[in-house]
């Protein structure tokens, strides 16, 4: 017979496992959690309390889920769990935003035949080809009708969302997914509409023609959010105005009219777009600015004086002379000659040009800039727009019709050339806006569109910048930094462009009037009626509309208008949409969460609608979160091969595993991801891992119901570790409530490492082992063990579920029990925990004091393990008291065999190789080993555990 068996200790077993096996197990408690109806019991357990709505910012429907995704669902779900523990009725629906260009595209493409399009959506493009079969269309046919397409679209998102669906649902979100929010959803769309009646009832929705980003792909104006920066290579040119009249260009220097009489003379532009100049109405300076009048081989010229030097330089001429200088403001109304048409320009004024780059004067044509556009309405200029919907100039336009602006640019420099206007043209590279879907050039166009004002005074008499900055001012951010990067936006953003030239949207459901362009005097009683109808039919409802089923014989004088709503208006219209018409949610939303490029989308176009309809803002705080890089920092593209892929890391890893990435990682800043970075998060998974397995396997004979035992007798070290385990809670607890999820993992780590393993569970290890199974000292320990790996399952659920899950199961041995039907745990405490806390960070420090001092010892190779050690301590005054209180324990908490407590006048420790012969049973080196004959290899403290009546600890 062994000694171990002839002489056991108590080494127990738990059927929780060493190894995860995250990635086969997971599916298995989403199953569970399924079919115990997990969301719904959460919502029974939380009635009554008070809520927190954390409102879902809603992924596009269209393409799998990527790292970003991934990220931005377990921050939120992580945020909805923590308030469901911390006592809060928090429902989770999550949603989707379904409408617009991106799956129109797709489906452009199906029925354009695409073979990465029909790979991608094989049941869609069958469709088509039915279609086109029963209809008898070529079998090539691309003009379909609009409404097929239209359900096409519709087919396509559920598709998508399906998709999407399974992958948020495997990372173990929970939520509301059986019903979910789509914008397309019928009742959503309707609602959507009277979205847009309120803001129309408030005043702020105008019609104007105005220069908007325009994608030439597309057909359509873009939202800002629809445009992304990327470089461009483009000709810059020096453009020379001819000045009509001398005199008073002399006049407007201080010259006598003589001087330059006879002399041709030029205000000289610089632009990287010269297809604008056909919309140029005038030439702009700065009224501050000095401007110098040039004598030169061409002419005389007007050049802003920080530029002129380096202007001449470009032209090249040597032998120049500045005759006079002017203020911008003594330039205005200077008549100029339009380079290539017979039309007159002029000089305005204007504080938007700068000293950044050209000239100093800035060619303006308020069809293609905003700025131009501006400044324009001032001079009342003409803002006739020359170029189409297809970015082709107009028939009539004289030498460029029917050409793309592109193709425009090369004639045009060549027409200046010609007529010897043109100074210099070289080639730059520069940031340009581009459309983010297609990734081409976009123009700015003025075209009749329906814009959110942000200046006209609604009818509660306040512009809705205002309105909109007073609502920023309320809300609290995290981090603070999204707050002065959402105001600035605010502060200086046009009016919101709302509609859109598309098939596949939410539409403007008014009438306008055929003469006047006039809403129709009953609009907002016309919308709801239509909204009626669109619950009932979709978006449908109103493209089939006949006009005369609402306005009769009206019908002949209105227009109805076949714009649609930009994106961006319907996913900011959910709060309205979605938090106000279901019951379970509430309005305004506790919380928004997205990423920092949400500030110019959803956040904005959210703040908007809200203040727009409500006066005030749909949220109360605001999260953001970085976007995800790899390992070096760099952004992911599938070119460099550095994209992390959700799928991928739950299929090596398991979900839980990225969820934690999620939590420990900064989100304030960019959130770096790798296999090297998963790896050291896997090895940190480890270790939390087999601390709960260490607690679960010594809990496994303990039954709380009858082997507790009341604080006030637990050991001393025992009630410590309740207090170090509050301790830990309330830190935890504290930092979920901030949303600092990495400093929450952060105690988490320190905690499983340091408190436990490193200091209470090590020292535990000989009583849980060597006691008797049912002794009061082990049950002592048992039980402080048993209310801590209570509180540390829930304090582990937000992040780590599919594990809390797994150990409050093996814990609670109830399968149908789950972490988030409880709240935080309440951790019985001592009545002396403060003086405990105070004490034994006291003792601690000699505990650690020792070590180091054993360390010493065991590198010089006289000593192994600390129970090799034989040491004495000598206290000081203050600390003596202390330690000689925990008498015998003392030992067992520095993990020696054999200790002496002397007094002194500082506190020091000494070590000595154990001289002692060691227990087989206990490994302690102790004089008593082999007193009992019959036990020769114990000592007498294992003979007393086991046959006799026990080890007494008086400490209790």
């Amino acid at each position: 017979m062994s000694e171990q068996s002839k002489y056991p200790v108590n080494l127990l077993d738990t059927p929780f496992p060493m190894r995860g096996d995250l990635a086969r197990r997971e599916p298995g408690f989403l199953q569970r959690w399924q079919d115990q109806k997990l969301y719904q019991r959460i919502r029974a357990a939380a009635q009554g309390r008070p809520k927190f709505i954390l409102h879902d910012g809603p992924p596009y429907a269209n393409g799998d889920i990527h790292i970003g995704h991934a990220v931005n669902k377990v921050l939120k779900d992580i945020i909805v769990k923590t308030k469901t523990l911390s006592g809060f009725d928090a429902p989770y629906v999550p949603g989707w935003d379904c409408h617009g260009l991106p799956i129109e595209h797709q489906i452009e493409k199906l029925v354009k035949g695409d073979k990465k399009a029909i790979e991608a959506a094989p049941a869609i493009h069958a469709k088509i080809v039915a279609f086109r079969k029963e209809n008898g269309l070529d079998e090539k046919a691309t003009h379909l009708p609009v409404d097929f397409v239209r359900t096409l679209c519709r087919e396509y998102a559920e598709i998508q969302i399906e998709r999407q669906k399974k992958d948020f649902v495997r990372l173990g979100v929970i939520g509301d997914w059986a019903h979910p929010y789509k914008t397309m959803a019928f009742e959503t769309e309707a609602n959507i509409i009277r979205t847009l009646g309120e803001v129309h009832r408030q005043g702020y929705l105008v019609k104007g023609q105005k220069p908007v980003h325009w994608c030439v792909d597309c057909g359509s104006s873009l939202a800002e959010a629809e445009v992304e920066y990327e470089d461009k290579n483009s000709p810059a040119i020096d453009v020379a105005f001819p000045v009509k009249d001398t005199a008073a260009l002399a006049a407007a220097f201080g010259l006598p009219a003589d001087r330059i009489a006879g002399v041709p003379a030029y205000a000289v532009i610089w632009t990287t777009t010269p297809w604008t100049l056909p919309a140029n109405r005038a030439v702009c300076v700065h009224p501050e600015l000095t401007y110098d009048l040039v004598e030169t081989p061409k002419g005389l010229l007007i050049l802003v004086r920080e530029l002129a030097e380096g202007a001449i330089k470009r032209y090249g001429f040597e032998s120049v002379e500045v005759v006079a200088q002017a203020h911008g403001s003594k330039l205005e109304h200077l008549k100029l000659q339009h380079p290539f048409y017979e039309r007159e320009s002029f000089i305005i004024l204007g504080n938007h040009v700068t000293t950044d780059a050209g000239t100093g004067l800035v060619h303006t044509a308020p069809a293609h800039g905003l700025d131009d556009w501006l400044v324009g309405q001032h001079y009342g200029l003409s803002d006739e727009n020359p170029v189409g919907n297809d970015g082709r100039f107009k028939p009539g336009v004289a030498l460029f019709e029917g050409k793309s602006v592109w193709e425009g640019n090369p004639l045009i420099i060549e027409n200046l050339a010609a007529s010897e206007l043109l100074l210099a043209n070289v080639r730059l590279n520069h940031s340009y806006p581009h459309c983010w879907r297609h990734k081409t050039p976009i123009i700015f166009r003025a075209t009749a569109q329906w814009f959110i004002s942000m200046e006209k005074p609604g009818h509660a008499g306040q512009a809705l910048r205002a309105v909109a900055q007073k609502a920023v001012d309320d809300t609290e951010f995290f981090p603070d930094w999204g707050r002065p990067r959402l105001e600035s936006m605010i502060n200086n953003r046009p009016d919101w462009c709302v509609s859109r030239q598309r098939n596949w949207g939410t539409p403007m459901t008014f009438f306008a009037h055929k003469v006047t362009g006039d809403l129709h005097p009953r609009s907002l009683e016309l919308l709801e009626a239509v909204a009626k109808r669109v619950e009932t039919g979709g978006i449908n409802a109103w493209f089939a509309l006949d006009p005369a089923e609402l306005l009769g014989d009206e019908a002949k004088d209105y227009d109805k208008l076949n714009d649609t709503l930009d994106v961006w208006f319907d996913s900011g219209s959910t709060h309205f949409a979605v938090l106000r018409q279901r019951p379970e949610l509430a309005w305004p939303a506790d919380l928004y969460l997205e990423g920092s490029d949400q500030h110019r989308g959803w956040f904005q176009s959210s703040l908007l609608t809200g203040c727009a309809t409500q006066g005030r803002a749909p949220y109360k705080q605001l999260l953001t979160h970085g976007f995800t890089v790899d390992g070096k920092g760099e952004k992911m593209s599938k070119s460099k091969g550095n994209v992390v892929a959700p799928q991928k890391v739950i299929d090596q890893y398991g979900a839980d595993m990225l969820r934690l990435w999620a939590a420990s990682t900064d989100y304030s800043g960019e959130m770096s991801i790798s296999d090297e970075i998963l790896k050291r998060v896997a090895d940190s998974y480890r270790r939390a891992r087999n601390t709960l397995r260490f607690l679960l396997a010594n809990l496994s004979d303990f039954n709380a119901a009858t082997d507790a035992i009341a604080v006030d007798q637990m050991l001393t070290l025992d009630r410590y570790a309740l207090v170090m385990a509050q301790q830990f809670q309330d830190a935890v607890t504290a930092d979920y409530g901030r949303y600092s999820f990495h400093t929450a993992m952060q105690s988490v780590h320190h905690y499983c490492a340091d408190d436990l393993g490193g200091f209470y569970l090590d020292i535990l290890k000989d009583r849980l082992y060597t006691t008797a199974a049912n002794s009061p000292a082990r049950r002592s320990a048992q039980t402080a063990l048993y209310h801590i790996t209570r509180s540390l399952a829930l304090l582990l659920a937000p992040v780590l579920s599919f594990t809390a899950d797994e150990v409050w199961n093996t814990l609670e041995g109830n399968s149908d029990d789950n972490t988030l039907l409880h709240t935080w745990y309440t951790l019985p405490q001592p009545a002396d925990a403060a003086a405990l806390a105070r004490d034994w960070s006291a003792v601690r420090s000699v505990v650690a004091q020792a070590k180091k001092e054993m360390e010493v010892l065991r590198e010089a190779g006289n000593i192994g393990s600390s129970l090799q050690a034989e040491l004495t301590i000598t206290a000081d005054a203050q600390l003596y008291p202390l330690l000689a209180a925990l008498g015998d324990d003392l030992k067992f908490i520095l993990i020696v065999s054999s200790l002496s407590l002397v007094s002194g006048d500082e506190t020091r420790v000494s070590v000595s190789p154990a001289t002692a012969a060691k227990c087989e049973r206990c490994w302690h080196y102790r004089s008593d080993v082999g007193s009992h004959a019959e036990h020769g290899s114990l000592c007498g403290r294992c003979v007393s555990n086991l046959f006799g009546t026990g080890e007494v600890r008086k400490h209790a």
